[in-house]
């Protein structure tokens, strides 16, 4: 029987070792740390009772792909819950937009703007299936939906500047750069408007639903739904070197690019040694989780039932930050990613005390406290909201990397989403995948297609593996 062992238990780990178990292989997952589920951990942080979500908190790219399709999770106790609003970003005095389900409805709202989201997002939307079953995969292939990727690509390849000058409100802007901004890149950057297409559309198409009873639900499926076909996990095993893996047929390892040249040494070959330490990592993300004695007093209405609020202020604010913190400066004015995933799932809260979700973003390594910037800026859009924080637990660069080694400066995207590393991760080449040694392959959000809860990047990974074996 053929043997496989995956090095780590992230969303991707597992979502490989399912997909081989599935397969008839005898899968082994190690996982260096106390508790499986990397970026998909949720815990009781702020007080007893509430459920914060560790890292990964939304799932817009979860819901239907190749890898969802395959295992059905709902099975294993995995439920999706969707705010009213998806997402929303607030501006001075009030003002504000939102992103809801429907492309009409958001399209109404925008004003002289809504032509032009329709435009954007209308076609996208209709076509999202066709779009992801090629996007979700690596790029640099033939797609299977030329037609519907070419229109994806072409927007995607722009500047999220350029994109966004097709609106002429501040709102419209800002609603378009808050979402862009996930990419963590400089907004004038080629390719920076990728992840606000491709999130933006994914927020009509499938919407950004939360797991019920927090992310670690979709941990919790996976190792059952592994366990089912005879898999098992590990855990508190810290893998050094393949020597650890004994008579494994194949390997895959959920790791940083960086780690698994440590892990596979010397028998890897120099030029793929040399092109994975080259892999580049992006700005770090500086994370307080609050306990609330009630719901965020937010000015602007939409964001009050919005599951996800970016809080930075205007499009030009916005800029500024994302620039400084890739320059590697601090800004005064941070964006902060507030979610509100207790709208969507009323169980995360403790009667009348809410968990409140929050992270800024900041430069890879910053060794600063950020909790008074990200609780100034929400404190501007929500006057009344340092009142009811009841408790606190904060989460530096540093301890995000302790607590996972991937997120190398906390960076927790696994990479920098720069032009060539949204074609090309983690290096050059037709298979992303194989490690240059023979049964051993990647499987991280360093490979394609990146970041997320989605575990496509380990399905993808398993099937290059099973294809290995033929």
């Amino acid at each position: 029987m053929t043997k496989a062992v995956v090095v780590g238990s992230g969303p991707n780990g597992l979502a490989a070792a399912v997909t081989l178990a599935k397969a008839g292989v005898d899968v082994e997952v190690l996982e260096a740390a106390d508790r499986p589920g990397g970026g998909t951990r949720s815990s009781e942080l702020a007080l007893p009772g509430l459920i914060h979500d560790e890292c990964s908190g939304f799932h817009p790219l979860a819901v239907d792909t190749a890898f969802s399709r395959s295992v059905d999770l709902a099975r294993f106790g995995l439920t999706w819950r969707w705010p009213e609003v998806q997402y929303a970003h607030p501006l001075d005095g009030g003002r504000g937009a939102a992103v809801l389900r429907s492309v009409e409805e958001t399209a109404a709202s925008l004003g002289p703007d809504g032509r032009r989201w329709r435009q954007v997002f209308g076609p996208l939307t209709e076509r999202f299936d066709r779009i992801t079953s090629d996007f979700l995969r690596p790029v640099v292939r033939v797609p299977s939906h030329p037609v519907a990727m070419t229109r994806f690509g072409a927007l995607s390849a722009l500047p999220a500047s350029v994109l966004a000058k097709g609106w002429s409100t501040e709102e419209a802007r800002s609603l378009f750069g808050g979402v862009a901004a996930h990419a963590v890149r400089p907004l004038s950057a080629p390719f920076s408007a990728a992840i606000g297409v491709a999130l933006g559309t994914a927020a009509h198409a499938y919407g950004w639903p939360v797991a019920e009873g927090g992310s670690a639900a979709i941990n919790r499926a996976m190792i059952a739904a592994l366990e089912e076909h005879g898999g098992k996990v590990e855990t508190n095993v810290r893998v050094e070197s393949l020597e650890q893996v004994g008579d494994a047929d194949l390997v895959l390892l959920d790791l940083a690019p960086s780690a698994a040249v440590r892990i596979v040494g010397d028998a890897m070959p120099a030029k793929i040694r040399r092109a994975l330490l080259r892999y580049r990592h992006g700005p770090g993300v500086f994370k307080v989780d609050f306990a609330l004695s009630g719901e965020v007093p937010w000015t602007h209405e939409a964001s009050r039932r919005a599951g996800t609020v970016h809080v930075v202020g205007d499009y030009a604010e916005l800029a500024r930050a994302e620039q400084d913190v890739v320059s590697g400066r601090m800004p005064d004015r941070p964006y902060v990613l507030v979610g509100q995933q207790y709208l969507a799932d009323p169980s995360r809260a403790e009667g009348t005390v809410r968990p409140l979700y929050t992270y800024a973003h900041v430069p890879s390594g910053y060794g600063g406290d950020a909790t008074l910037l990200i609780e100034s800026q929400i404190e501007r859009f929500a006057p009344g909201f340092r009142d009811l924080i009841l408790a606190r637990t904060v989460q530096t660069t540093a301890q995000l990397e302790e607590r996972n080694a991937n997120y190398l400066g906390g960076d927790v995207i696994t990479g920098a989403n720069t032009a060539r590393q949204l074609i090309f991760r983690p290096r050059v080449t037709l298979h992303p995948y194989g490690l240059g040694v023979p049964g051993v392959f990647g499987c991280s959000a360093a490979t394609p297609p990146g970041a997320g809860a989605h575990g496509m990047c380990g399905y993808n990974a398993a099937r290059a593996a099973l294809a290995s074996l033929r």
